[in-house]
């Protein structure tokens, strides 16, 4: 969430005008993120976030704030979108696709213990399940078809041992098979920063900006990656097997998932590392950005392919 596209009080004042969400009383603009504008947005009738999408379009839009607005309706602390008085959450400001979602409480856990993990499982678990009766489909943006587009484009800007180990992963993940693990809508992004917490419960799950329909074992895998990481850059066995058992308690793994978490926790390690490439060797223009550092999950890929299993003996 930074500011590539910057919106002025008065411009907000006049937007807001097609919404009854009150007179604005406060614009301030957001740093953490790498991918759209965004702002929080306070208002007389409450705290909300303006969002200004800078790659998606118009027509992709609706698959993710179709879904925050389902799995909100399920339960899930999601943000919901806000409809503008002719009832439509998409519009437009400063010539880009734009829409309100509401404010939720909480801060991320910058440390996550194993008590967080778990809650983290829980509730990724619940989004599937959630996410299994909802109706619209989007193709993963960010998958196979994009990395054997995106590897030759980066790869120049790379030293050798880099470039080499790109290649090599790519190779071997296009070799993996996925037709027998479950598939449904992902939220793809749970870093730590996207997780809020209040009194170390989950208060909200917020950026769906990578949401699509992918293998429910990548979600996972992503997540993992993220918040069960030690310094070394290897699995902490205790918030793995937190988060694990408590994804399985809600919704049961499948031994085909078993037997494919190492190659899906390489392939989700493959997939930031290259996402943070983009970030760092082809970046947006903006007034306010935040780029993540490409070498940590690098490091951690490599740490997936020496390890081997993928810590599999705690969860079978």
């Amino acid at each position: 969430m930074s500011v590539f596209t910057n919106v002025s009080e008065l411009q907000a004042r006049t937007w807001l005008k097609q919404y009854t969400i009150g007179a604005l009383s406060k614009l301030e603009g957001i740093v953490s993120g790498v991918e759209n504008t965004n702002y929080f947005l306070t208002t007389t009738h409450g705290e909300f976030v303006l969002t200004l999408f800078e790659t998606l379009t118009s027509r992709q839009l609706p698959y993710y704030l179709d879904l925050m607005a389902h799995l909100a309706r399920h339960g899930i602390p999601s943000p919901l979108p806000i409809a503008d008085i002719q009832g439509s959450f998409l519009g437009e400001l400063n010539g880009k696709p734009a829409c309100i979602v509401t404010r939720l409480s909480g801060r991320p856990a910058e440390h996550p213990d194993a008590e967080h993990c778990a809650e983290v499982g829980e509730l990724l678990a619940e989004m599937h399940l959630a996410a299994k009766s909802f109706p619209l489909h989007m193709n993963n943006w960010r998958g196979a078809s994009w990395w054997k587009t995106f590897v030759p484009e980066v790869q120049p800007h790379l030293p050798g041992d880099e470039a080499a180990l790109l290649l090599s992963e790519l190779e071997f993940q296009l070799r993996q098979k996925h037709e027998a693990l479950p598939r449904g809508a992902i939220h793809g992004d749970v870093f730590r920063d996207n997780v809020l917490f209040f009194e170390n419960r989950v208060a909200g799950v917020i950026d769906f900006y990578f949401a699509c329909d992918e293998v429910l074992l990548f979600d996972i895998a992503i997540t993992v990656n993220d918040w069960c990481v030690s310094p070394d850059d290897t699995l902490e066995e205790g918030r793995v097997r937190a988060l694990l058992q408590a994804y399985d308690a809600v919704r049961p793994l499948t031994a085909e998932e078993h037997e494919a978490w190492p190659a899906q926790l390489r392939a989700a390690a493959f997939r930031t590392w290259l996402g943070r490439l983009g970030y760092a060797h082809f970046p947006q223009s903006g007034e306010m950005t935040h780029t993540k550092d490409h070498t940590h999950i690098r490091r951690i890929l490599q740490r997936h392919i020496q390890t081997g299993d993928g810590l599999k003996s705690i969860w079978i």
